[in-house]
């Protein structure tokens, strides 16, 4: 019995964690904080869409309510390529849709032409959207997150460890698409 299977059970008899992706303790870790990123994934998005409903009464998913949040931040309007930078995401067509949802709800402005750069900015409901979120986010989750112990060191390592992680799968994720049959 691996160390980890015992400390998952507080010493009792360990649960098997082996199955084709985990036939080791490191593939067992790894596996084990997949599984945990993907539910992460999960309840932000619902989160992040829950909030704006109860902001705005307007209905986002998860990505496209952070596509909101980031066109607002620095008060600076982004353009397509600097969104999908800053998500890390390359589905262009599909930010491209979540922006005319946006502009179709009044949320953002698209400015300029192909000929000189379209950036879309934060309308006046867009700003008061993200307002509203921000102090029902502060109200119901930072309140809640802060009063764990250590909370901002802790997350502070978490955001190092999701950033140094994200540059792995991408770069594993360059070699396999390099090297595939």
């Amino acid at each position: 019995m691996s160390d980890q299977e015992t400390d998952r059970q507080g010493g009792k008899a360990a649960l098997d964690f082996r199955w084709h992706l985990s036939s080791d303790d490191a593939e067992i870790a790894t596996t084990e904080l997949e599984f945990a990123l993907m539910r992460t994934f999960e309840s932000f998005g619902r989160w992040q869409a829950e909030c704006l409903v109860t902001a705005s009464g307007l209905t986002l998913s998860g990505p496209e309510n952070a596509l909101l949040h980031i066109i607002r931040m620095n008060d600076r309007a982004k353009s397509i390529k600097e969104l999908a930078r800053l998500t890390n995401r390359d589905d262009i067509p599909n930010i491209q849709y979540s922006l005319r949802k946006m502009v179709n709800d009044g949320l953002v402005t698209k400015q300029g032409t192909n000929r000189t750069g379209v950036t879309y900015a934060v309308t006046e409901k867009g700003r008061a959207a993200t307002d509203t979120y921000s102090v029902i986010r502060r109200k119901l989750l930072v309140s809640e997150l802060s009063g764990l112990p250590d909370f901002v060191e802790r997350m502070s390592a978490a955001t190092r460890v999701l950033n140094v992680l994200s540059g792995i799968y991408e770069e594993a994720a360059r070699v396999a698409a390099t090297h595939r049959r």
